[in-house]
């Protein structure tokens, strides 16, 4: 009977789990579905949590996200600011949020020579399963090259996901680590926006905040974020920018604690991505397609302009890469 009841509640909980809104779930059918979080069930692993893959008794694949401890932000935080900044993003290009836990429980450490009872806090997510991975996957890879209309779509489509962010009914949400391993490709090459654990709200009256914990990945972060510790959507657009020229040019972006900010990469780009280059790098191309690079990239160079005033909005580069603006 204790079987058959677990089993009950087991697909009663994948029932909820494919639902319209997210819901919360008990730990224990995180831990069931990616048998125990196992080494073997890692998708990938960042500085603020492990991504598992999920397999329901149905034989839906989910992919499990289990927050990890974090010197500069605690999984608490990160999963507040995840789980219910997803709740409102709701956008083809924006991996949906399926369901979440967020449960203490205690842990036995060493401390002073002796061991002790300690409160844990378990925070787990789980997404939509996406199945051609990050784009980091596509730009660092040969055999994953993909032509020019994949980039272009999957460039319109990060836009587009950033528009949404920015340009919500109730308030912007500012994602704040905009980087190729939080890009994830579907089967059809449409490309998600994903882990949310550094974004932040804004109500309509906001307009920018400071913090004194400044984390990200070292290469997209803007100067004035890095600085000063300053939050704003156009961080975002910043973040943006060196996307767009990585994803165009194919030029990896390889930066250190030097250069977080990316400047020598945008430096050496713009030296070398003359229309003269970018005419015989794409020669292949026709007159419209060659257009949407040299567009691409001068929307690029424009977003990471050390300057934030001068970064163009999300409408302004949507409108752009639709052809609807001259630029």
């Amino acid at each position: 009977m204790v079987g058959e009841a677990s089993m009950g509640e087991s697909a009663q909980n994948e029932t909820s789990l494919l639902s319209t809104l997210p819901k919360e779930l008990p730990l224990e059918f995180f831990t069931e579905i990616t048998s125990g979080f196992s080494k073997d069930r890692i998708l990938r692993a960042s500085a603020f949590g492990t991504f598992y893959t999920g397999i329901l008794q149905n034989g839906l694949v989910v992919c499990v996200k289990k927050l990890a401890e974090n010197l500069q932000i605690p999984a608490g935080r990160q999963f507040d600011n995840e789980a219910t900044n997803l709740l409102v993003a709701q956008h083809e290009n924006i991996v949906k949020l399926l369901g979440f836990c967020r449960q203490i429980t205690k842990k036995v450490v060493e401390h002073n020579a002796r061991f002790i009872l300690v409160d844990k806090d378990e925070c787990v997510l789980c997404y939509e399963h996406v199945p051609r991975g990050s784009l980091r996957d596509y730009l660092s890879d040969e055999a994953n090259r993909t032509d020019w209309d994949t980039h272009f779509k999957i460039i319109k489509g990060i836009c587009q996901g950033v528009h949404f962010l920015h340009e919500g009914e109730y308030g912007r949400i500012v994602h704040m680590d905009l980087q190729p391993d939080n890009i994830l490709l579907d089967d059809k090459m449409v490309p998600k926006i994903a882990d949310f654990g550094l974004s932040r709200f804004f109500n309509r009256e906001q307009s920018r905040l400071y913090t004194i914990n400044v984390a990200g990945l070292k290469g997209y972060m803007a100067p004035e974020y890095l600085q000063r510790g300053e939050i704003s959507w156009q961080c975002d657009i910043y973040s943006l920018g060196v996307l767009i020229i990585e994803i165009t040019t194919r030029e990896k972006n390889c930066c250190d604690d030097k250069d977080k900010s990316g400047r020598e990469y945008i430096s050496s780009v713009r030296r070398t991505w003359t229309d003269e280059h970018i005419t015989i790098k794409y020669m292949s191309l026709d007159a419209d397609r060659l257009q949407q690079v040299k567009a691409c990239i001068d929307i690029g160079f424009k977003c990471v302009d050390v300057n934030q005033k001068n970064r163009p909005s999300t409408v302004e580069i949507v409108d752009r890469l639709h052809g609807k603006r001259a630029g």
